[in-house]
């Protein structure tokens, strides 16, 4: 059978069950293509892994300086984070800094993106407000934006001077006129943004390429972002979570984000191992997986980061449990495995 598009196969026993089809993109900081599969080009719904560059949109309305907003606080802004008390808690935090309470946010609660945040809430009948969503820390931040716009109602909505602003932002940091960038609803209730997935390898490389840099004023919002987000990982995400657990192994080195429904971004900083693999500056990585499954997801960010040798392999076992995870069934039994039949070839 024509394996094309395959970036994963998981097998039962000596049966294939599943064949998971991807698109991978690794870019310089220039924006020149370096290794693909699939369609690096593929329009994709980056999801939450355009909230870098939303934030970006809320840092230059000089927000962060008229609310009081520190590095911890951005890196919620960048956020899907997984409603632990210390989340819901800055998000509150951050909603007393503009004198305002949750019923100005436009999102809505959901059940939690950690597994163990969620048994307590059912154990304790809780029943999750606006400051819960995995997005508050975005809704807060533009908000905060809205108001020194001065228009804080309705900040949500697309023709709103926010989202204007945020459309406008988005387009310059991928290198694409507005009207390359398609807009959607994401599930947060703001706009979200789709365009050709090796620009949003582009956007990861110049965060990583700002953070190595001597910044111009026009740059150091990127580097900003990229320092909350690396220095405050526990916030990107939560305990256990890949995204969290990326960055820790990590330690600075590169930034990553999750996008919902099967995207991810990552960001290197350029070193020794960058140059070897033809980068000028920092590495930009994008995935997107056709099925939307988000643990096939990890395990081919994860196999990719191995291919092209990123970090020392003592940094890349930290990930094993996103990698590699045995293939179990109730019993503990070890019953399949996965394979990664995808070759980056050389642009």
């Amino acid at each position: 059978m024509d394996m094309q598009g395959v970036a994963a196969v998981t097998y039962r026993g000596a049966s294939i069950e599943n064949r998971h089809l991807a698109h991978i993109a690794v870019v310089d900081a220039g924006g020149r293509m370096l290794y693909a599969f699939g369609d690096p080009g593929r329009v994709t719904l980056a999801r939450s892994a355009a909230k870098p560059a939303q934030a970006a949109a809320i840092v230059d309305t000089g927000a962060l300086e008229r609310y009081g907003f520190d590095e911890a606080d951005l890196a919620l802004m960048c956020a899907s984070h997984s409603s632990e008390t210390r989340h819901i808690e800055r998000t509150r935090r951050m909603l007393a800094k503009l004198h305002a309470d949750e019923s100005a946010l436009r999102c809505g609660g959901h059940p939690s993106l950690s597994d163990a945040v969620q048994r307590e809430w059912i154990r304790h009948d809780f029943v999750p407000t606006p400051a819960c969503s995995n997005c508050s820390g975005k809704h807060v931040g533009m908000l905060a934006g809205a108001m020194l716009l001065g228009d804080a109602a309705d900040y949500h909505e697309a023709g709103h001077p926010m989202q204007q602003r945020v459309r406008r932002t988005v387009a310059a940091l991928c290198e694409l006129p507005p009207e390359q960038v398609q807009w959607g609803i994401d599930g947060c209730n703001l706009p979200t943004p789709a365009f050709a997935l090796d620009r949003l390898a582009r956007l990861y490389a110049k965060m990583a390429d700002a953070a190595d840099a001597a910044l111009a004023a026009t740059d150091s919002t990127l580097a900003r972002i990229y320092h909350a987000m690396t220095r405050h990982p526990e916030l990107v995400a939560g305990e256990g979570r890949y995204c969290t657990e990326l960055m820790r192994a990590y330690e600075g080195a590169l930034v990553g984000k999750l996008g919902a429904d099967g995207c991810y971004g990552i960001g290197v900083r350029a070193s020794a191992r960058t140059r070897e693999l033809g980068a000028d500056g920092a590495l930009g990585i994008a995935v997107k997986i056709e099925d939307g499954r988000v643990d096939m997801l990890y395990m081919i960010v994860s196999e990719v980061l191995a291919r092209l040798g990123i970090g020392s392999e003592a940094q890349r076992e930290r990930l094993a449990a996103f990698h590699r995870p045995p293939l179990r069934n109730t019993r503990g039994v070890e019953v399949g495995h996965r394979s990664f039949p995808f070759e980056l070839r050389p642009r």
